[in-house]
C-alpha cells in the first residue's frame, strides 16, 4: 500500500474500502453482476490521468475506463463545452445543430484526404454495424471477412464477424456470410511458426480461407489495426499494407475498426498512418468523445453514397452535447500536442516495460505502440502457459499499491497499458515502479 506524501497514488488500507464494500454490496443487489473482473475500488471523481474512491484512496490509471479518456479525465475544456451545450439544446434527432454541422467539419479535416464523409452514432458497435450494412449494400454482395480474435461489439452482426467466442456463446446462429481467418497473433502462432521465419504465412492462407468457406459473395474485409479485446495484439510491421494489397486484388471493400486505436492512441492520430492504409471506411470511437457517449462512421463519398435519405439514423447520434464534445476533443488534442505525448511517453514506458519483463518469471511478451500496450501474464515463459488467475491477483495488488489496471486477451491473461494521453513522465514513472514491485514479487 502506498502512502508516500510526494507521490500521486495513495492507498490508505487494504481493498475494499469500507465505503467501497458497502456500495458494491448494494450495486449487486439491483445490477446484474455480468461486466468484466475489475479492482474492488468505487470511482468518486477523477482528473487527468489520477483517479479518487470514496474511501479518498487515490490511484494512477492505466485502464483511461476502456481506453476512452484520452485527453485525460474531466478535462475542464471539454467539461464546459459540454455544460456550455446541455444549457442550449440536449437533442433534435435528425434535424441539423450548429455543433453538429462544425463536428462533422471537424472530423473530416482530420482524417486522411480520401475519407470525404462521416455520420455520427453513439457506440462503437452500431459503426461496425454501419459499416457492415455499407459493404454489402455497395457491392450487392453478403460475406464479411473477420479474422480469429476479433472484437467489433456484442450487437448481432458486429459480434458474427468477431472472432471471440464470448460474444457469440449461447446465442444461436450468427450472421450468415460471417467467415474468419487467422490474425498474426505472432506470441501464439496458429501455425506454430517464428515471424522471422513464416513469411506472413496467415495472409497467404486468406486465399485457403476463401476457398473454404465462400460461396462467392465477397462483400469485404473487417479489422481492427491492432486486436483489442483478443490482448492487444499488433501485427507485424507491413502486414495491414499488403492485406489491402489482397482486399483490392479480390474487388472487395475495406473497413477499418479504429474505434478503440484513433485519437492518439498509438502514438499517431489515426493508427492507418502507420503504413499509410485507405480503408474506404472506418469506425470512430471512444476517444473521439473521451466519456462523452458518441461514435462516427468516416468514409469515402463514394461508399457511403449509396444510401439515399432516411436510410441511416441514430437516436442520439449527433445531438448537441455529443457534438460539443468532439469539437471539445479535437481542440485539446492539437493545443496541448497529446499525439506527440503518446508516442513519447509511451516510447519510455515500453522500454522500462521490456526491462521489467528481464526481471520478472510471469511477464511473457510486451507489446504495443504508444500509449498502447499488452503485457501478457504466463505460469512459464518457456511454456507460455495462459495465466489468469495470476493477472487477477495482478489487477488487485496494483490497485492496492494505487494502480488502477484491466485484463483482456482471448484467455484472459493481458494486462491493459492504456492511460489517458496526457500522462507525465513523472506520472508514468510512478506507475512503472508500482507495477514492477508487483511483478516481481510473484
Amino acid at each position: 500500500m502506498t502512502s508516500n506524501s510526494e507521490c500521486v497514488a495513495c492507498v490508505k488500507g487494504p481493498l475494499p474500502g469500507p465505503k467501497s464494500k458497502e456500495l458494491l454490496d448494494r450495486w449487486h443487489q439491483f445490477e446484474a453482476n455480468c461486466v468484466g473482473y475489475q479492482a474492488p475500488v468505487v470511482w468518486d471523481h477523477a482528473k487527468g490521468v489520477v483517479v479518487t474512491d470514496v474511501d479518498g484512496n487515490r490511484y494512477i490509471d492505466w485502464t483511461s475506463g476502456v481506453l476512452v479518456t484520452n485527453v485525460g479525465h474531466c478535462h475542464p475544456k471539454l467539461v464546459k463545452a459540454v455544460q456550455d451545450a446541455c444549457e442550449k439544446l440536449l437533442n433534435n434527432y435528425d434535424c441539423a445543430n450548429v455543433p453538429r454541422i462544425k463536428a462533422a467539419e471537424a472530423v473530416v479535416g482530420i482524417t486522411p484526404p480520401h475519407l470525404d464523409r462521416c455520420f455520427f452514432m453513439t457506440t462503437g458497435s452500431e459503426t461496425t454495424e454501419a459499416a457492415i450494412r455499407l459493404m454489402k449494400r455497395k457491392t450487392g454482395r453478403f460475406e464479411i471477412l473477420g479474422f480469429f480474435g476479433g472484437f467489433h461489439g456484442r450487437t448481432y452482426s458486429a459480434a458474427s464477424v468477431g472472432g471471440l467466442s464470448g460474444t457469440k456463446k449461447g446465442y444461436g446462429p450468427t450472421m450468415p456470410g460471417a467467415i474468419r481467418t487467422p490474425y498474426p497473433y505472432c506470441y501464439r502462432c496458429p501455425f506454430k511458426l517464428e515471424p522471422s521465419k513464416c513469411d506472413l504465412l496467415c495472409l497467404d492462407f486468406l486465399n485457403d480461407t476463401v476457398r473454404a468457406n465462400s460461396v462467392g459473395s465477397l462483400a469485404g474485409v473487417l479489422v481492427e489495426p491492432y486486436m483489442g479485446a483478443a490482448g492487444f495484439i499488433f501485427p507485424p510491421d507491413g502486414w495491414l499494407k499488403r492485406l489491402e494489397t489482397w482486399i483490392r486484388e479480390h474487388d472487395m471493400l475495406f473497413t477499418l475498426d479504429e474505434v478503440q486505436s484513433s485519437y492518439g492512441r498509438t502514438g499517431k492520430m489515426w493508427a492507418m498512418e502507420w503504413e499509410n492504409l485507405e480503408p474506404d471506411l472506418v469506425c470512430i470511437g471512444k476517444g473521439i468523445g473521451c466519456g462523452i457517449p458518441v461514435s462516427c462512421l468516416a468514409a469515402r463519398s463514394e461508399v457511403i453514397g449509396v444510401l439515399g435519405v432516411g436510410e441511416m439514423s441514430s437516436t442520439v447520434g449527433g445531438n448537441p452535447v455529443s457534438s460539443a464534445a468532439v469539437l471539445a476533443v479535437i481542440d485539446i488534442m492539437r493545443s496541448e500536442n497529446l499525439v506527440e505525448n503518446s508516442l513519447r511517453i509511451g516510447t519510455m514506458m515500453k522500454k522500462r516495460l521490456e526491462e521489467i519483463q528481464e526481471k520478472s518469471r510471469i511477464l511473457g511478451d510486451v507489446r504495443g505502440k504508444g500509449l498502447v500496450m499488452g503485457l501478457e501474464i504466463v505460469k512459464d515463459k518457456k511454456t507460455r502457459e495462459p495465466a489468469p488467475d495470476l493477472t487477477r491477483q495482478i489487477i488487485h495488488r496494483c490497485a492496492e499499491n494505487g494502480l488502477l489496471i484491466g485484463s483482456v486477451g482471448i484467455f484472459g491473461n493481458v494486462i491493459r497499458v492504456a492511460p489517458p494521453l496526457v500522462i507525465t513522465e513523472k506520472e508514468a514513472e510512478e506507475s512503472l515502479g508500482i507495477m514492477e514491485k508487483v511483478l516481481v514479487s510473484f
